[in-house]
C-alpha cells in the first residue's frame, strides 16, 4: 500500500478529496470505495499496484473508436469502485469490499511495479495503456505512476471512467491523459442516486472540463429499459453532448444484458426498437458520430463521413478496416475527427 494523495486531516478523521463523495473516514475505516483506509490519521491506497487484471485488448473494446483505431491497448485494473451501479457487468471485481474491523486490510491482487506494466505493453507492441474494467479513479496513485512512465516511453494513456473524480484529480492526470471514455449512465439525478449512489452534476461538469482541456473524449450510455429511457433522458443526453460539449464527440449507445448485471437480473434486455429510437434522437440533436454497442453486424458500428456518408472505418466485431487514413474525407474533403497516432 502507499500513502494516498488528495486528502486532508481534520481532527481525528481524514477527508478524501479524490472523488465527489469526499468521504470522511475515521481510524481503520475505509471510504465508500473500500480501497482507501485511514491508518493512524493517514490515508492509504490499499490497492496500489495490486492488479487483478492484465490484458491485451483492441482499443475498440474500451470503447474508443476515434483514437488510434485498429490498435491494441494494454489494459490493467485493481479491485474496487467508488460507485455501486446496480447494472454493473464487472461487479465481481468492482464491488469487492472487505470490512476493516479495526485492522489493516491486506488487499488482494498481484503486485506489479509500474515499470513492469510499461515493459509488458511494449513487449506486446501495444500503443497505449488503458486503465479500465473497474474505476481508475480508485487506483489513481498507481495509474498516475504508470501514466508518467508511459509518456516517457511514447505510450498513450486511456481511462475508461464513470467520471466522478474531483477537479483536483483531473488536474493531476490531464497532463498525461490522451483519451477517455466516460459512462454518462443517466440524465436524471434521482435515478443516478438510486442506481449508482452518486450525483449527476459533477459528471457533467467533468465532461465539460475534459473538453475544455482538449482531451479526446468519447461517451457511453447503456440503454436500460425502465431506467435510461425514462423522462426523455436519451434525447437530453444527446442534446447535452451537442450543445454543451461538441457535436463531434462519439456517443456509444449500447444494449443492456440483464443476466450479467449486478442487481438488475429482473429487467429486460434492450430491444432493437429502443436502440433505433435513441439513435434517431441523437441524429436529430445533431451528433455526427453515434455508435451502437453489444450488437452483431450492425453497420452503425462503422465510421462514416458526416457530410457525404463515405465509409471511413469498417468494424466487424474487432476486425477493423481503415479505408480513409487521412484527416479529411477523401471523397468530399470534410474534416474528420479521428486520430491515428
Amino acid at each position: 500500500m502507499l500513502e494516498a494523495k488528495l486528502y486532508q486531516k481534520i481532527d481525528n478523521v481524514v477527508k478524501c478529496n479524490l472523488c465527489h463523495h469526499h468521504c470522511v473516514i475515521s481510524n481503520y475505516s475505509t471510504g465508500i470505495c473500500g480501497v482507501r483506509q485511514n491508518i493512524d490519521d493517514k490515508l492509504y491506497s490499499l490497492n496500489y499496484g495490486k492488479l487483478i487484471t492484465q490484458a491485451i485488448d483492441p482499443i475498440e473494446k474500451k470503447p474508443i473508436f476515434h483514437y488510434l483505431p485498429g490498435t491494441f491497448t494494454y489494459s490493467i485494473a485493481t479491485l474496487g469502485c467508488n460507485l455501486r451501479c446496480q447494472n454493473c457487468q464487472n461487479w465481481e471485481i468492482s464491488q469487492y469490499k472487505e470490512k476493516a474491523n479495526n485492522h489493516i486490510i491486506d488487499f488482494p491482487g498481484n503486485y506489479i511495479e509500474p515499470e513492469e506494466v510499461i515493459k509488458q505493453a511494449l513487449k506486446y507492441k501495444c500503443l497505449s495503456i488503458s486503465y479500465t474494467y473497474t474505476e481508475p479513479t480508485i487506483f489513481f496513485e498507481y495509474a498516475l505512476a504508470c501514466m508518467k512512465l508511459a509518456k516517457e516511453n511514447n505510450l498513450k494513456n486511456i481511462w475508461v471512467s464513470n467520471g466522478y473524480m474531483t477537479k483536483e484529480c483531473l488536474d493531476l492526470i490531464i497532463p498525461y491523459l490522451d483519451a477517455i471514455n466516460v459512462d454518462l449512465k443517466f440524465f436524471d439525478n434521482k435515478i443516478y442516486l438510486k442506481n449508482c449512489g452518486c450525483q449527476l452534476k459533477p459528471i457533467l461538469d467533468n465532461l465539460k472540463y475534459l473538453v475544455n482541456n482538449k482531451i479526446n473524449l468519447e461517451i457511453t450510455t447503456l440503454l436500460i429499459p425502465g431506467l435510461t429511457d425514462l423522462n426523455d433522458q436519451p434525447r437530453q443526453i444527446a442534446n447535452f453532448i451537442a450543445n454543451e460539449l461538441n457535436i463531434n464527440i462519439p456517443w456509444h449507445i449500447t444494449k443492456f444484458s440483464p443476466q450479467i448485471s449486478y442487481q438488475l437480473q429482473n429487467f429486460t434486455k434492450t430491444s432493437n426498437q429502443l436502440l433505433n429510437q435513441v439513435y434517431v434522437q441523437g441524429k436529430k440533436e445533431g451528433l455526427n458520430y453515434i455508435y451502437t454497442g453489444n450488437v452483431i453486424n450492425d453497420e452503425r458500428e462503422n465510421t462514416y463521413c458526416p457530410k457525404c456518408h463515405n465509409l471511413i472505418i469498417t468494424r466487424n466485431g474487432y476486425n477493423i478496416t481503415i479505408n480513409n487514413k487521412s484527416d479529411n474525407c477523401l471523397k468530399c474533403g470534410y474534416k474528420l475527427i479521428l486520430k491515428y497516432k
